[in-house]
Order: C-alpha cells, then sequence, then structure tokens
C-alpha cells in the first residue's frame, strides 16, 4: 500500500515541473504554442515550486525496530495523542523547519545554536521494562547529541515529562557514541472492557 507521507513533493514537483517544462522547449522547437505555453507557464512555477521544497525538506526519522503485533495492539490501547502525532511528524517528510522537533529543543532550552542542538536521527516503539512502567507503552526517540552531554538531558526529565504530558512519563538513558535515547512512556490508565 501506499503512503502518502512516504512521498517527497519536493520530488514530484521537480518531476512535474522538469517534465511540463522539457515539454515546453519540444513544443517551441515543433512550432507548437499550445503547448509551449502550457509547459513554460505551469512547468517552470511548478518546477521552481519543487526546488524550493527541496532547500527546506527535512527527511524521515527511520524506524530502527520494525513494530510488533504486541506493539500494535499496546499502541491502540496506550498511545496518547502526543505521541501519535510525534510519531506522524517524524516519519513523514516535513518543510519549512531546520530539524525535526527544532522548535520543541529550543523551548527546552536543548539548543541553544543550530551546532548544539542534538539530531533525532531514529525512532522506535517498544514496551518499557522500567519498573515504575514495566508494560507501558513506549516511543522511544533516538538523538545524537556530541555538544550536549547526558548530564544536561537528566537534568531535563522533569521538563521533558511536562512539556510532552499529560499521560507521558519522559526517561533519558545514555547510549553509546554520544547518543541518547528519550522514552516518551504512556502513563494513561486503560480499562479493559471498555
Amino acid at each position: 500500500m501506499l503512503k502518502l507521507n512516504k512521498i517527497s513533493l519536493a520530488s514530484i514537483g521537480l518531476y512535474v515541473g522538469g517534465i511540463l517544462f522539457l515539454v515546453g522547449f519540444w513544443a517551441y522547437a515543433k512550432g507548437n504554442s499550445t503547448l509551449n505555453l502550457v509547459g513554460f507557464f505551469y512547468g517552470f512555477p511548478i518546477l521552481l515550486g519543487g526546488f524550493a521544497f527541496k532547500s527546506s525538506e527535512v527527511l524521515p526519522v527511520p524506524v530502527i525496530v520494525a513494530e510488533s503485533d504486541t506493539i500494535l495492539a499496546l499502541r491502540k490501547l496506550q498511545e496518547t495523542s502526543t505521541q501519535k502525532q510525534l510519531r506522524r511528524d517524524l516519519t513523514r517528510y516535513r518543510y519549512g523547519i531546520k530539524a525535526h522537533l527544532d522548535e520543541v529543543l529550543e523551548k527546552l532550552g536543548m539548543s541553544p545554536t543550530d551546532e548544539e542542538r542534538p539530531v533525532l536521527i531514529a525512532i522506535y516503539e517498544e514496551i518499557s521494562e522500567a519498573e515504575e512502567t514495566k508494560g507501558a507503552y513506549s516511543l522511544v526517540l533516538r538523538f545524537h547529541s556530541p555538544l550536549m552531554g547526558f548530564d544536561a538531558w537528566q537534568q531535563k526529565q522533569e521538563k521533558l515529562t511536562r512539556f510532552f504530558g499529560p499521560g507521558i512519563v519522559a526517561n533519558v538513558v545514555e547510549l553509546a557514541n554520544k547518543e541518547i535515547d528519550l522514552r516518551l512512556i504512556s502513563h494513561k490508565t486503560v480499562e479493559i472492557g471498555s
């Protein structure tokens, strides 16, 4: 099944605009004024739009662990609206932003400059193993954070919980190679049978 969020609008604009523009040139050479006008007056603006989109395009974040049936069932029961929106936004092409979650990191004081901003490199879903949230649905955001140490992430953990809440507990975990996992764990109570 074709997923629309996996299609780059920039690429569509470049292909369609490029084809129309080339048809315009071909029609001009053949003396066909109708196709010439269509090619130039539609093709050129679409081509320029494609270039504009391409220059501000942010690629979807890769999902590094395939979702299992268990995860899908748990997601259906416990996923909060914030987790759902994040998962959808991060796995599609975005335009007009510097990087995924750039504004969020800036609001949280975790992006003093573009160079210091942690870079979101992957996402995945899991079932929480932590004692206080065992069995809960968790959306994990993996950041490469070479200029912002783990201590800074730990200091912001409570602020991250408030920002992404309600119904979410944020937990940061340090990994190798200056990578940080930000686990957004559902703390939503679900009544079985309702």
